[in-house]
Parts: structure tokens; C-alpha cells; sequence
């Protein structure tokens, strides 16, 4: 379900989406809307009216231009910060602050570099006074099914960028959350290392069976892993057009550079465009009439 004005599309002639949100609701959000003030007293509108509902174990990206308000949206979700007005739903109860059943995955690592991978890892499990003897061969499995088997005990300055990024995702699966929320997590990658934890966050998403909200800039890295696709209004953000992504699974890199692909890249680029120039000049003369 999106805001009043909203619309869910598919690119032209693309069948029905495979996943819908409407089959057990996940997270839900009521006319969501954040307004800040600022040191001098002015007040900023970042987001206005946003509604959606997200299914379980659903992937939905999120894109828009820098500003829209993308990440106060993901920390609302998060119970990181409380909306102005309107409410997000965690299975059908209001988030007021951070939940055990939701993990979050920022830009970036944000791993202590006094901890080594494994105590990394741990954290979460500490926070929360959680039996960490219990949690320990947990990790373990976590961290050899993210290709980190044999660096459990290294630092993260040891580690490349990319390695980096597992340490944090194994961090936030640690307490089996049941939702992912992801701010541009391989937004300081080279584009190698992105296309291939690409990969790894779907094969991750596949296997452990979460429902994720996940910021991009990236309008090709949002097709190639999402369900739906939420499209973004400069700010005060609001969702301006949902995008289904019905392409079969598991999806392989020659995906992500296909017609159909292409078609859903070009179909949410035009939608931002749009939301740049709401209303394109008439280059026919008949609206000067």
C-alpha cells in the first residue's frame, strides 16, 4: 500500500510481481512525517505522508536524490529516532524505540577496532546481556558462511573494505532479528567488491529469511536485489512511485545487465527524473492557448 498519489508499477509488459507485501505484514508505515528544527529556529520538513507496507521476507530498496530523507526514514524504522506525526508498525504494533527483532547495517563498518572480528561480531550479544557462550558457535557459522572462516580473530584494520562490510552484516544477524535495515552499506566499495556483496547479501537474505529495507544511490543495485522498488520525491521525501521487480531467483550478475534489468533501471530513472521537473515544459505551444 502506498501514500494517496502513489502508485505501484511494473516496467511495461513485465508480468506480475512473484512476492507481494500483502501476505503477512512486516513493517507498516502511517503517514509518516519528520520535521526538524534547526540551531536558528527554522524548521525542516525531511519527510511528509509516507505510508507503505512491507511483507514478510521481502526486499525493498529505497532510492531517491541525496536529501530526500531516506536515511530519517530507515532510523524512524529503526526506532532510532521518532517521527514528527504518523507511526511505523512492527507486526502491528507502534516502534517507539530500537528493537531486538530489527538489526541495522550502516554506510559504514563501524566495528571497534580494539575488538577483533569475532568480539565484533559478539557485541550485540553483550548489549543486550545475552548468554554469549551460547551465541559464540553462532557466530562462528555466521562469520564461515560470509567467507571469513580463519579470521575470526583478526582486527578490522586487517580486513579490506569489503571484508569489512560481512563483519558488520554478521553483526547485525547475530540475534536472528527478523528485519535487516541496510543505509547504503556498500556505498564506499569499488564497484567490483559492491557487485560481488551484491551476491552475498542475496544469497545471505535467501538463506536466513529476512525482510529488508535497504538504502541505495544505486538504481541498478536496487533492481538487481529487490522486490519492490520505493522511488523517492526530493525533500520533504515522499514515496512517489513503487516499482515491482518480478525477476526470477536467485539472480546472477548477467541479470543486472539484461533488457528486462535495463527496462526497470530506465522506468525508476525516469520516475526520478519526473520528480525533478513535475511539470515538463510544453514544447507543443498548445498550453499556450
Amino acid at each position: 500500500m502506498s501514500s494517496p498519489g502513489n502508485s505501484n508499477s511494473t516496467a511495461p509488459g513485465a508480468p506480475a510481481a512473484s512476492r507481494t507485501a500483502t501476505s503477512q505484514g512486516m513493517i507498516a508505515a502511517r503517514d509518516v512525517s519528520k520535521v526538524y528544527r534547526t540551531r536558528h529556529g527554522q524548521t525542516v520538513t525531511a519527510l511528509e505522508n509516507v505510508s507503505f507496507d512491507i511483507g514478510a521476507e521481502e526486499f525493498v530498496s529505497v532510492v531517491g536524490p541525496s536529501g530526500c530523507g531516506k536515511t530519517t526514514l530507515l532510523r524512524i524504522v529503526g526506532g532510532l529516532i521518532e517521527a514528527s506525526s504518523g507511526e511505523i508498525l512492527f507486526r502491528g504494533r507502534p516502534i517507539r524505540e530500537p528493537q531486538r527483532n530489527i538489526g541495522i547495517v550502516f554506510q559504514k563498518p563501524t566495528l571497534l577496532p580494539w575488538c577483533t572480528v569475532l568480539e565484533n561480531v559478539l557485541l550485540p550479544v553483550r548489549v543486550q546481556r545475552l548468554d554469549v557462550a551460547a551465541y559464540r558457535q553462532k557466530a562462528l557459522e555466521l562469520l564461515e558462511m560470509v567467507g571469513l572462516k580463519g579470521f575470526e580473530n583478526a582486527y578490522p584494520w586487517e580486513l579490506s573494505g569489503g571484508m569489512q562490510q560481512r563483519n558488520a552484516i554478521v553483526r547485525a544477524l547475530i540475534t536472528d532479528p527478523d528485519v535487516l535495515l541496510m543505509d547504503e552499506p556498500f556505498g564506499a566499495l569499488d564497484a567490483m567488491t559492491r557487485e560481488m556483496m551484491s551476491l552475498e547479501l542475496q544469497r545471505i537474505w535467501q538463506t536466513r529469511k529476512k525482510t529488508v529495507i535497504f538504502i541505495t544511490h544505486s538504481i541498478s543495485e536496487a533492481v538487481f536485489l529487490s522486490d519492490r522498488v520505493f522511488v523517492m520525491t526530493r525533500r520533504p521525501g515522499r514515496i512517489s512511485e513503487i516499482v515491482h521487480i518480478p525477476m526470477p531467483r536467485p539472480r546472477t550478475l548477467d541479470m543486472m545487465n539484461s533488457d528486462e534489468a535495463g527496462a526497470f533501471v530506465s522506468r525508476i530513472r525516469r520516475s526520478l527524473a519526473l520528480n525533478d521537473n513535475p511539470t515538463p515544459p510544453d514544447v507543443t505551444g498548445k498550453g499556450l492557448e
